[in-house]
């Protein structure tokens, strides 16, 4: 019984934008168009290899709706430029890869056998048969394939029956039970100029082949088709049916070989059942031939990568505006905590507990800062009651910075509630369970920013003071001559004090101030509460900052997506 080789003629491109993968492109064409132009060549390369580095790069930090088949996506998109195009543009004269695929039990290795005439891939009925790839090329083509990377994942055969300037890789099973079988097939198509795909009289119909093969079809690759184990009494219906599944899948003029069924056996098939696609294989190798079917496939897989590019980056521009979402949400939730905290200091909470004591301790009678000023008021002291006043601040100025840093400590504890809450529920934007796993605690982190800031907060309270004072010095009028006065009576650092307490919210600081530096009182006193707002603001703003954290990602600015659509528009200036 003899095979039955169908239709020989190349497989026409699919449809598509890209006019040049006409099915009638002939060696010549290819020759001027990929071959013949090495400085277009080289861009070309250039351009390729730019983009397989800027794909390989992009993540997908969110799962948002679609990640998954984005990543997918990539994943395939870097195997396809790394196994295919940038070895293919990188030695164009280098043996074209056939790459045997099919389901289960198709009979890959078993045809790889008889091709070659000898054992070179293991075969038999043991499933998963195929662990490790191998390919198999003609002993002289030995220095043309050697950098291919390919190599690094399969076992390497040489064999004098191979034709020259072709390789044939017995690829796993697509639908083998193993994951990395699985990964590992699909992996290798990537890296095929030729796709021969074999199936069986049973197999034929399944759905992951053609599944497979449309998307070949969509990158523009070549394929043939071996259909294997045909009876011979269902060969005329199991031909012609496969012929109309070829033809509704675009591949009407794809080489459709059959070998009939020869019952159970072991090693290679007889040469005769065989001899359609050996001979078609050794035509394929002759120089013209297989410079068309890279060119074909190589010009396919570049007219390819437009809309798969532009889908990547699609995916990478919704992973950006998922983040802005995000962001938005959170600076959303920070407003709160920001309002109630200006509401908390203005109220005078900063002055409740310890604050609130130790000014009523220092201002009792006979106390350091009972009566600052006499009946006319004008500040009363002199240098050395100055001294022992800045002395006996000193635990007020460590209380207001212990109460401003819990107030502050507090803000943050709130914002944290407020984000976190945002950030998760039904209510939580696309992303926002993403960004709440990447959120560290801060705990520790809060309390130290709160107390620095606090410090700062006491610091400005001095700088504030001296800076009223070196403009006094300045000054001739009747309200310089009064905060000169109580600054020689109470003391740059105790004015200071009254100050940051009145800020606070205590009343009878608030009338001594008054009463020690007139008018200066009131404007000074909203300074610093403005000053602590402020660092409020920035308390939450810490909060804030560690809530998006995982919005800093490169992969997820504003402006991600271009890096790929900058790439893709010199690949389409190259091609």
């Amino acid at each position: 019984m003899s095979a039955h080789p169908g239709t020989v003629p190349a497989r026409p491109a699919p449809s598509s934008s890209a006019p040049d993968r006409d099915a009638g492109t002939d060696a010549r064409a290819v020759a001027r168009d990929v071959l013949v132009r090495p400085l277009a060549q080289t861009s070309l390369l250039d351009a390729v290899k730019d983009l397989r580095r800027d794909v390989d790069a992009t993540t997908f930090p969110l799962d948002i709706a679609g990640v998954d088949a984005a990543r997918a996506s990539r994943a395939r998109l870097v195997d396809q430029l790394g196994e295919h195009l940038v070895p293919r543009l990188t030695e164009l004269s280098a043996p074209a890869v056939v790459v045997v695929s099919g389901s289960t039990g198709a009979g890959k290795s078993t045809l790889v056998n008889s091709i070659v005439g000898r054992e070179v891939t293991a075969a038999g009925v043991l499933r998963p048969t195929t662990r490790r790839p191998v390919l198999v090329h003609h002993p002289l083509d030995v220095d043309l394939i050697s950098h291919h990377p390919v190599l690094e994942s399969v076992e390497v055969a040489q064999d004098e029956a191979v034709p020259r300037g072709i390789a044939l890789l017995d690829a796993p099973d697509l639908d083998s039970v193993l994951d990395s079988n699985r990964e590992s097939a699909h992996r290798l198509l990537e890296a095929a100029d030729l796709w021969l795909f074999v199936t069986t009289a049973a197999r034929y119909g399944d759905a992951l082949p053609w599944q497979v093969l449309e998307a070949a079809v969509e990158r523009g690759t070549s394929i043939a088709m071996v259909l294997n184990r045909v009876p011979e009494g269902s060969l005329p219906a199991v031909r012609g049916d496969l012929l109309a599944r070829l033809r509704e899948h675009g591949l009407a003029g794809s080489p459709l070989f059959v070998v009939p069924d020869v019952g159970p056996h072991s090693g290679p098939l007889d040469a005769p059942l065989v001899a359609p696609v050996a001979r078609w294989l050794a035509m394929l190798a002759g120089p013209d031939r297989a410079r068309t079917v890279v060119g074909r496939t190589l010009r396919g897989a570049l007219a390819a990568l437009r809309p798969w590019v532009d889908e990547l980056a699609d995916a990478v521009q919704a992973q950006a505006d998922a983040a802005a979402h995000v962001g938005r949400v959170l600076d959303e939730a920070a407003a709160l905590p920001v309002a109630d905290a200006e509401v908390a200091i203005r109220a005078g909470t900063v002055a409740d507990g310890a604050v609130r004591a130790r000014w009523a301790e220092l201002t009792a009678a006979g106390a350091p800062l009972a009566r600052l000023t006499d009946r006319r008021g004008r500040a009363k002291g002199g240098p050395r009651h100055a001294r022992a006043r800045t002395v006996a601040v000193v635990p007020l100025l460590a209380d207001l910075v212990d109460s401003a840093a819990a107030v502050l400590a507090s803000a943050g504890e709130h914002a944290e509630d407020l984000l976190r809450a945002a950030l998760d529920g039904p209510t939580a934007p696309p992303g926002g369970a993403d960004v709440l796993a990447a959120w560290p605690a801060r705990v520790s982190g809060r309390t130290t920013a709160a107390e620095r800031a606090a410090r700062a907060w006491t610091a400005e309270g001095a700088r504030a003071v001296r800076a009223l004072l070196a403009a006094a010095d300045q000054g001739a009028e009747l309200e310089s001559d009064r905060v000169r006065a109580a600054a020689r009576a109470v003391g740059a650092d105790a004015l200071a004090a009254v100050a940051l307490t009145a800020a606070a919210g205590v009343p009878g600081a608030t009338d001594d101030l008054a009463a020690l530096i007139g008018t200066h009182a009131e404007p000074l006193v909203e300074h610093l509460r403005d000053d602590l707002a402020d660092r409020a603001r920035d308390q939450v703003g810490l909060e804030r900052d560690a809530a998006g954290s995982t919005l800093s990602d490169p992969d997820l600015a504003e402006d991600a997506s271009s890096r790929l659509r900058l790439r893709l528009a010199v690949l389409k200036g190259l091609t």
